[in-house]
Order: structure tokens, then C-alpha cells, then sequence
């Protein structure tokens, strides 16, 4: 006979701040109102006048409102290659974020639209790496004397600009997935990972550094951060010289918060429990989860999991609450008690992604999402990069 886990209270936030976590933990305010049965009848009835004419991405962070109309679910990068699959359909709206957006509008062709609902739906990781920023860094580094032997990766969650850039500089982008083997190919076109040359990884210091020490063998001492808002980074040229991997100082403001604590807690209070968590978490929290993985690799594990089994994970709310309800035989609860969602990501909320589709069913066209041709064409250098390196390129 099994024992029941203790429940893990969750504690919604309407406002503060944990100044350890850098910026961005403000939580957004209560639980997301239940769906008005007006607005899902008027998605339902507009989303079938319009047929094969529109295609609807869903990112997984979505709330449940909005992924009950999307035709494919998935992370970033994966649901804009499904978006570059379906060539016959004009309109793709894409209920994610800024950048994800971009992104299928640079793989998708000419004649298709990308629609995002809300244009105020960023990503807070992404907005920590400025186009600005990112070249002013790399004059420093061309200063210092340490660019010639810097590869930049970027992380998929950059805007087009930094991907941009990255195609410019002889580097490539990475998903949560194939961090490891795109950091390996850029070590490798500067010597080696036992070599000296370096990484200037963007924008997520936490991935930058867990996938380096954790995958690659580099230790901790190998890592520096560069703060954009100081000169230098913050670093002496002293540590540029030695530094094995330059992390751009951003991370995700939901993945940032999760805690030490929350997993010990998690432990005491659960008798059994598995913990599993994003690589976005910072380096203390993975090392002490069971597993670790991006969100396929979450969904994956726990769909493979027998009945019975207890986890706590460290990911966006709106996926843990539709895997609790997708999976009732297993023990699934959120890794913090202090609830937040992903406050942008729940901009594209039912009533924007109504106004989308009734605005095309009229034959109108809202929040279209079109990447500066020159740009598109650098980033997709990077990415093309990326798709060449060896094993799983399409999910993050």
C-alpha cells in the first residue's frame, strides 16, 4: 500500500520581488480567469470558416484555453518547422512569444503570414540580450583581444537580431536539446573543449554554464558572466583571458526562481518523489534533480513513467497542471510553492486569439510578424548551422 505525498500548498502572488534571482519574478497577479463559453463558441466558429486557410501553433506554456484550438503543440523551434511544413496555408498564428514568432516567420515562405495575437508577448530572457548590447560586447572582446578565439552561440530563445549575429560571427543556435552538441561544434572550430578557445553563450547563463560543466566536463572556475551593463562585462582582461565559456547575464524569469529549498522540501514532505528539471533552472537546482531535460524531455519522461510514481517539476505551471491531468495516475505537483506563470506567455490569452481569427475571417490581417530581410537571412545562417550538426536539432 502506497502512502499519499503531503500536498505542496501553492501560494499565489500577486506582487514582490526575490532580489537573488536577479529581475523578472513578479508574478503577473491571481490564477487566469476560467474560459468564457461566449469567446470559445466564437474560436470554434470562426477557426472552422476559415479552414485549411489558418494554421494554429501552441507552445506548451500555453493556458488551456488557447491549446484547445492550437492543430499542433509543441516547444519554439519544433512548431515552427510544423509551420515551414504546411506551405498551403496562408495564415499561421503563432500562440507563443515574440521570438518564437520571428522564427517561423524566417523558415516559413513569402507567401505565408506569421500572426502573433498579443505583440506584447516577450520573453523576459530575451529582452535581457539587446542587439546593441551584444555587438558593444563584442568590440570588448575584440579590444581585449579574446574574439578571434570566441565562437557565439545563441540560445533559440533570442530575437532574430542575435540569432542575426551569431550567423555573422561563425556561430550557431542551440535548443535545450542539442546545447551539448552545439557548444561541442563551436569548441571544436577554436581548438577543442581541451583547447583555449572560448564561447560567448547568450542569452541564458544557467543553460551556458550547466550544459559546459554538467555535459562537457569544464569546471565552474571556466565560467564568467558578462553583465552588459558594466563596463568590460564586469570582467577583468585578466579573466577573459582564462575564461573557457563567457555567459551573457540572462535567464528565465520562471525557471530562475526555482530553489534549493523547494527541492529539499519536495524530498522531505514526498515520500519517494522524483524531481525533474528544466535546464534553464540555475546549476544548484539541476544538480540536485533526478532528471533533467527540456520540456519534450519532461513530457517524455513522465508519459513513460509507470503509475504510482511521484514527481515534482521545475517548469512553467500551465504544462504541469495539463500533465497532473493527462497523467491522474501519477503524483505530479509544481516544484515552488510560490506560483508564476509565464506573465508573457499568457498575454496570447482566448479573447487575442479570438480578435486574430475573426480579423482574418474578415479579411484582415493583425500583429504580423515580419523579420527585416537581411536579418532573416543571417539568422537563418545560424540555424542552418544548427540543423546540420549531428542528432535531435528540432526540439527544445
Amino acid at each position: 500500500m502506497t502512502t499519499a505525498p503531503a500536498p505542496l500548498p501553492l501560494l499565489v502572488l500577486g506582487h514582490g520581488t526575490e532580489l537573488h534571482t536577479e529581475r523578472g519574478v513578479d508574478c503577473p497577479g491571481d490564477l487566469p480567469a476560467p474560459s468564457d463559453p461566449d469567446l470559445v463558441e466564437r474560436a470554434r466558429v470562426a477557426k472552422a470558416a476559415l479552414g485549411d486557410q489558418v494554421f494554429v501553433l501552441g507552445h506548451h506554456y500555453q493556458r488551456d484555453e488557447v491549446i484547445q484550438f492550437a492543430d499542433v503543440t509543441g516547444d519554439s523551434f519544433k512548431l515552427a518547422r510544423d509551420a515551414a511544413a504546411r506551405p498551403d496555408a496562408p495564415s499561421i498564428i503563432f500562440c507563443g512569444v515574440h521570438f518564437m514568432a520571428e522564427s517561423a516567420d524566417i523558415l516559413t515562405s513569402d507567401d505565408q503570414t506569421v500572426i502573433l495575437p498579443d505583440l506584447a508577448a516577450g520573453c523576459s530572457m530575451a529582452d535581457m540580450a539587446a542587439i546593441a548590447q551584444v555587438e558593444d560586447a563584442w568590440e570588448q572582446l575584440e579590444a581585449a583581444g579574446v574574439a578571434g578565439q570566441t565562437v557565439p552561440v545563441t540560445y533559440m530563445n533570442s530575437s532574430a537580431a542575435i540569432k542575426a549575429f551569431t550567423g555573422r560571427h561563425g556561430g550557431t543556435v542551440c535548443t535545450s536539446s542539442n546545447a551539448r552538441t552545439a557548444l561541442a561544434w563551436a569548441f571544436e572550430q577554436v581548438g577543442g573543449v581541451q583547447g583555449d578557445g572560448k564561447v560567448l553563450f547568450l542569452p541564458d547563463q544557467h543553460l551556458g554554464r550547466n550544459t559546459a560543466v554538467r555535459e562537457l566536463g569544464l569546471a565552474l572556475e571556466d565560467c564568467v558572466v558578462w553583465d552588459p551593463h558594466r563596463p568590460g562585462g564586469g570582467l577583468t582582461p585578466e579573466a577573459l583571458a582564462e575564461a573557457r565559456m563567457i555567459l551573457w547575464r540572462g535567464h528565465c524569469s520562471v525557471h530562475g526562481r526555482f530553489t534549493v529549498d523547494a527541492v529539499e522540501t519536495a524530498r522531505r514532505e514526498i515520500p519517494g518523489v522524483k524531481v525533474i528539471v528544466h535546464p534553464e533552472c540555475r546549476y544548484e537546482v539541476v544538480e540536485l534533480a533526478d532528471e533533467v531535460g527540456s520540456t519534450e524531455k519532461i513530457i517524455n519522461t513522465i508519459a513513460a513513467a509507470p503509475d504510482g510514481t511521484s514527481w515534482v517539476v521545475g517548469t512553467e505551471l500551465n504544462l504541469v497542471k495539463r500533465l497532473a491531468q493527462q497523467f491522474p495516475g501519477q503524483r505530479i505537483a509544481f516544484l515552488e510553492k510560490n506560483v508564476c506563470y509565464c506573465s508573457t506567455m499568457n498575454r496570447i490569452d482566448l479573447p487575442h486569439l479570438v480578435w486574430a481569427l475573426e480579423s482574418l475571417v474578415e479579411g484582415r490581417v493583425v500583429n504580423p510578424i515580419q523579420v527585416d530581410a537581411q536579418v532573416a537571412a543571417d539568422a537563418r545562417v545560424a540555424l542552418d548551422r544548427m540543423l546540420a550538426l549531428p542528432g535531435t536539432t528540432h526540439k527544445d
